[in-house]
């Protein structure tokens, strides 16, 4: 199992490029099952749940090329013959977007069999929304064995009202929406990024949406929808966690191929916090050359304060002189971090869905463990300003959503390097909880 071990001390210097986002690529690569025909995606990140993907789509028939080394990362994938409808669990136990297939699936074949998404360390991630808006559309859905069975000769367009604000629901009923017959009308959508670049790409593909990027989308089915080509816009959580390792570590670091149009909560914050953020059209530098600040948090839907920053800002906190509120909205369960960050000497309480950060206080090294993909994140970080070195095992989480991060930090001055098995040619294959 892969481990990183990192040497604190070193203010992050120079340029560092973000790939493409994982949580837009995934839905855009279920996007292909609506189509017989090739689907090209650009700027795929190399990443584990990517492969992952891959490896779903074709058990179910699907050809994919994932291309990494090429010019943008370049992806084919042809549905052309999908043999087997079914996310079989054995596949969709270590990816958390599994659910992301039902609606295609159901769309373009008039059935799906979808592994019901199990447990997730950072708390649950209900699929009851999916089922409830296919239901309106006029699926037929029986669950036995752990899994979702679908069926409908062919989808009907309808009101859908989330409950709560859903991204992968969004996504899902979106794209079994495009194939319905008639007009279907989604309200208390997800406004976040990976809903619009998803929409654009089935838009590419001849769907007819109006609204994405709202919270009213409104869907009007087609017959069938053809291939396209689509680049993948730039990792937001990547482009943000750099952001902090820059102002955590005292540097002067440039994140390029971003888009800070996308990153608006996190830099208000930085800012308040006392770190300088210079914005052009696709990259930000940010700089910290004096003391931190302590600034609140509370985590919402996009445009908030993505929860997907909650750890990496905790991490920065500790660094902040004064009281840090810091508060988790959307999941139960998402401060597994803290027990590790106190390990590094950390000062952080938590009651219920707030932690309170106590700093400014110094970290020493320790040996941690990752329980999930951005908490994995703030160790890093953490470790970056930690004295001695530190020892981060489970990196197999971060392999999740960050491409060869440790290659980038050390590109812009960070001490940072992997031992172990090499991702992805040789890792074995580790359960994935969130």
């Amino acid at each position: 199992m892969d481990k990183f071990i990192i040497r604190g001390g070193n203010p992050l210097q120079g340029t560092i490029r973000v790939s493409g986002a994982k949580n837009s690529a995934l839905p855009c690569m279920a996007a292909a099952i609506l189509t017989e025909d090739e689907i090209i995606l650009e700027n795929i990140p190399d990443v584990r749940d990517i492969e992952t993907e891959r490896k779903l789509l074709a058990s179910m028939g699907a050809e994919v090329d994932l291309g990494y080394g090429r010019a943008h990362h370049r992806t084919r994938i042809r549905c052309a013959s999908l043999s087997d409808p079914v996310a079989r669990y054995e596949i969709v136990k270590t990816m958390r977007a599994s659910s992301l297939v039902l609606g295609p699936l159901l769309a373009r074949t008039g059935m799906a069999r979808v592994a019901m998404p199990g447990g997730c360390a950072i708390g649950g991630r209900p699929i009851d929304l999916h089922i409830k808006g296919l239901q309106a559309m006029g699926a037929e859905i029986t669950q036995d064995h752990g899994y979702l069975e679908a069926r409908a000769q062919r989808l009907k367009g309808a009101r859908i009202v989330f409950d709560k604000i859903t991204v992968t629901g969004t996504e899902d009923l979106l794209m079994a929406a495009t194939l319905a017959e008639g007009e279907t009308l989604m309200e208390n959508c997800a406004r976040e990024p990976e809903v619009s670049d998803l929409a654009a790409l089935l838009v590419a593909m001849g769907a007819k949406i109006e609204g994405a990027g709202t919270s009213t989308i409104r869907i009007h089915g087609v017959e069938r929808l053809h291939g396209a080509r689509h680049r993948i816009y730039p990792d937001r959580i990547e482009a943000g966690t750099f952001l902090v390792a820059g102002a955590i570590s005292g540097g002067d670091l440039t994140v390029a191929g971003c888009n800070p149009a996308h990153l608006s909560a996190l830099i208000c914050k930085l800012d308040e916090a006392g770190a300088r953020c210079e914005i052009a059209a696709d990259s930000i530098r940010v700089r910290c050359g004096g003391s931190l600040r302590a600034a609140d948090i509370s985590t919402e839907e996009y445009p908030g304060f993505p929860t997907d920053m909650q750890a990496q800002y905790m991490a920065l906190a500790t660094q902040a002189d004064g009281v840090s509120q810091i508060t988790e909205n959307i999941f139960e369960n998402r401060f597994m971090h803290v027990q590790e960050l106190a390990r590094m000497g950390a000062n952080i309480r938590v009651d219920g869905r707030t932690a309170t950060v106590r700093g400014k206080t110094p970290l020493s090294s320790a040996a941690v463990m990752a329980s999930d993909l951005r908490a994995s994140a703030s160790l890093v970080l953490a470790a970056l300003v930690a004295d001695g070195e530190t020892i981060v095992d489970r990196v197999y989480h971060i392999d999740r959503g960050y491409e060869r991060i440790e290659e980038k930090l050390r590109g812009v001055g960070a001490q940072i390097r992997r031992i172990g098995n090499v991702f992805p040619q040789k890792q074995a294959v580790e359960p994935i909880t969130a």
